[in-house]
């Protein structure tokens, strides 16, 4: 080990033993815990919600910085070499990964264009530079300043990055296109399903509470800003509130930033049911013209026309696909439901004060945040197949706003969860202040 990862190795476990015993502030119930110790591979749970407090990693900074290394190389490659190339009757075309936003573009869908060229290219590679950024700059004599930046953005565009999606969209529109063409697998294929795995496994590892304690053991602060540092209201009581970016829980007014990463402290999300209730709105109005809408026109030989998400699982069932069916009618149908009804549910059991099914209401908010980018399977199923098939008479398929609107509910229903503070919940059914439990290293 070199004589600068030696250092940053003592300073983590500097740091590790430094924070054993602070407290956390569960994010979707709201109790304030005592962090006990524990070893290396256990994780920590909250003992009212069981909701994950952090992981304990062997190797919180070493093994996430060579892994996130892997993911980048392999992701530069990935979207720098052939992705699918489909030949028919001696023409021939060649994609890559994010040629379906110039595609988009073509058919006059700049908010589609803009959206899969940020999920499937800016946001993967810009996370994994922020992150390797950090991760590099901890392993140094003396680490920069201005770590705690790319630390905060790192966090924030965490559920953006979609690459995952993209694979099994990939593979759909694979199953359509090889009963109209010759299809060729292009090495992006390839290095594309290794990236994926790689950006798995460097997430498993990532704990980016453990980063927040080694820049804080390391000495590196960030100073608020003149902006930030000024408090939003000028005046409240001092009360325990949990940063939601590094989770540090401290005495602090409403408003006011935090010491250690400069973001603006909120004892709850604010203005939280307001903006679900718009976002929930908004989605639902435009989830009609998704479904009613094609989402995409296919033309072979002067046949065919617009398709539906639900005429397209119908052709794969007739097709004899019944897993595919399955896959896109959960991805594309059910869960964007489930989405919409379990938020709405769960913002008007809020209003109600309704202390039934608390566990599994927050369960069923993790379950939402996890599922909702996944809805967007449908649409990069049509951004690989109009990047590909654009043969003139022969054989043609465009995308229709079908396709858009049904882009724009993914987004606000991932919006939603995101404004949604299931702690809220909990407070509905308990309002009372919080207060010490005797005998116990907790607070409720």
């Amino acid at each position: 080990m070199s004589g600068f990862a030696a250092q940053a190795a003592a300073g983590h476990a500097a740091g590790a033993a430094q924070h054993e015993g602070r407290l956390r502030c569960c994010d979707d119930c709201g109790l304030v815990v005592r962090m006990p110790h524990v070893s290396a591979g256990v994780d920590s749970r909250c003992p009212r919600c069981d909701a994950v407090l952090r992981r304990h990693r062997e190797s919180p900074l070493h093994t996430p910085l060579a892994l996130a290394l892997t993911s980048l190389v392999l992701c530069i490659v990935t979207l720098t070499t052939p992705f699918l190339t489909v030949r028919l009757l001696g023409l021939a075309r060649e994609s890559h990964v994010e040629s379906g936003a110039w595609a988009f573009a073509d058919d006059g869908l700049w908010i589609l264009s803009l959206m899969l060229m940020a999920t499937v290219a800016l946001v993967p590679v810009l996370r994994l530079s922020l992150r390797l950024t950090v991760l590099g700059g901890l392993l140094l004599r003396h680490p920069p300043p201005w770590l705690a930046a790319p630390l905060r953005w790192h966090e924030h565009l965490g559920a953006w990055s979609m690459l995952e999606v993209f694979l099994f969209g990939a593979l759909v529109s694979y199953t359509r296109l090889v009963d109209l063409a010759d299809v060729q697998l292009g090495p992006a294929v390839y290095g594309l399903a290794a990236v994926v795995v790689a950006m798995v496994a460097a997430d498993a590892t990532f704990e980016p509470q453990a980063v927040w304690d080694a820049l804080e053991s390391r000495g590196v602060m960030a100073p608020p800003s003149p902006l930030e540092a000024k408090p939003h209201a000028a005046a409240g009581p001092l009360r325990l509130i949990g940063c939601h970016c590094c989770r540090r829980v401290a005495q602090a007014r409403e408003g006011e930033a935090c010491r250690r990463c400069g973001t603006p402290l909120h004892h709850r999300k604010p203005n939280s049911v307001g903006r679900s209730w718009a976002l929930i709105i908004a989605a639902a109005i435009l989830y009609v013209p998704s479904n009613l809408y094609p989402v995409m026109d296919i033309v072979t030989l002067g046949q065919g026309g617009p398709h539906t998400i639900m005429g397209g699982v119908v052709e794969f069932i007739e097709s004899g696909f019944w897993p595919l069916a399955l896959i896109v009618f959960t991805a594309s149908i059910a869960v964007p439901v489930l989405k919409l009804v379990g938020l709405a549910t769960m913002l008007i059991c809020i209003r109600q004060g309704s202390t039934r099914w608390l566990r599994q209401r927050t369960r069923l908010y993790r379950l939402i945040e996890v599922l909702g980018r996944w809805s967007m399977i449908d649409v990069f199923v049509v951004a690989v197949l109009i990047a590909l098939v654009r043969f003139g008479i022969l054989a043609s398929i465009t995308a229709e706003v079908g396709a858009a609107c049904f882009g724009s509910v993914v987004v606000l229903t991932m919006l939603a969860a995101e404004a949604f503070d299931p702690r809220l919940m909990w407070d509905a059914a308990a309002p009372q202040p919080a207060r010490a439990v005797p005998g116990s290293d907790r607070t409720e």
